[in-house]
């Protein structure tokens, strides 16, 4: 029988949001943690298409600087080769969908530079629609629905993460393509604000996409350091609730988290998302944020391999948990 161990080592492992790619020492823990693609954060949401660009170059250098251990993800394809080579893929992500300003040839020009994920909102209100931390819930604006269309197009992911209910809903139901949520906690597990509720769940499987388990701390439970069962607790309700090929990872490692930032660090951090309204108290209590108990940071990820095994997933849902499912949607979205 195949140790839980090897089985990671095995299994394309894919991570669908990654902000702490952005830092030298998160890529390191990544790759020392077995994964074979990470969708690294690179929108920039205060100064628009200007900052991404600049994100962009930095990220495409990183990658270049890296002497082959690194390569951007363009189709599903690559996430195999990265695999059979021993390295790791980059998909690059936005969380939030600002960077398009006004202009939708912008998600051409994203798609050209290997863009291949968008989240839509980053909790407050865009162009596109309304997030999840707004006081109205008024979905998809006009602007919004030809975004979904052109994501389409131009074959991106559609992220329906940190957006409000209605605009969700109205996402799903406007895009041809499955849908995500990359990074989500389930609000029937841990009643946070920021968490979904069944009828995203449902709605998103039933577009042939899926949720990425997140293991920010506030987000799994209200202790200070989740337990490592309390996140299994909601990777098994989305699958009691919609089988398990609508699950996935969206770990949500980020820069501000113990131990890549100092408490100092940290709390400057906050208070910066704290003024620009992007983050409320209600959602998001202050830090220190101490990821859940054995994969406290990304090194770690095959203890969650164990801990899903431990929890009774056979080996093929295990590896549709941590990869699998992953790559079923970016086969459908991406093509081969």
């Amino acid at each position: 029988m195949t140790s839980a161990a090897e089985l990671h080592r095995q299994s394309i492992v894919i991570d669908g949001c990654a902000p702490l790619m952005a830092e030298p020492k998160g890529v390191l823990d990544y790759m020392a943690g077995g994964f074979t693609a990470v969708a690294a954060t690179v929108s920039d949401n205060v100064e628009g298409a200007a900052g991404t660009l600049r994100n962009l170059g930095r990220v495409h250098n990183l990658i270049r600087s890296a002497g082959g251990a690194l390569s951007v993800i363009r189709r599903a394809a690559d996430i195999e080769a990265v695999k059979a080579a021993g390295t790791m893929g980059v998909i690059l992500h936005f969380q939030g969908g600002d960077p398009i300003e006004n202009r939708l040839d912008y998600i051409d020009a994203y798609k050209s530079m290997g863009v291949n994920m968008i989240q839509l909102t980053y909790n407050v209100k865009n162009r596109i629609g309304d997030g999840c931390e707004e006081r109205t819930d008024a979905g998809l604006s006009r602007f919004g629905l030809d975004v979904v269309k052109r994501l389409n197009e131009a074959r991106i992911v559609v992220d329906c993460s940190h957006t409000g209910f209605r605009t969700t809903m109205e996402t799903i139901e406007a895009s041809e393509r499955p849908a995500v949520f990359s990074h989500a906690g389930v609000r029937a597990v841990h009643p946070s604000p920021r968490n979904i509720v069944d009828d995203q769940i449902k709605a998103i499987a039933q577009s042939g996409g899926l949720v990425g388990a997140n293991a920010y701390p506030p987000f799994v439970s209200g202790d200070r350091q989740p337990g490592l069962n309390q996140l299994i607790d909601h990777i098994k309700y989305v699958a009691d609730l919609v089988g398990v090929d609508h699950i996935g990872l969206g770990l949500d490692y980020f820069s501000g988290q113990h131990p890549y930032s100092s408490d100092e660090d940290a709390a400057a951090f906050y208070q910066k998302y704290l003024e620009t309204g992007e983050w409320s108290p209600a959602s998001y209590p202050p830090p220190p944020y101490l990821y859940p108990k054995g994969i406290e940071t990304p090194d770690k990820a095959a203890n969650l391999t164990e801990a899903l095994v431990q929890a009774g997933f056979s080996t093929d849902e295990v590896q549709k948990i941590i990869g699998g499912n992953w790559m079923r949607v970016f086969r459908e979205v991406w093509g081969e």
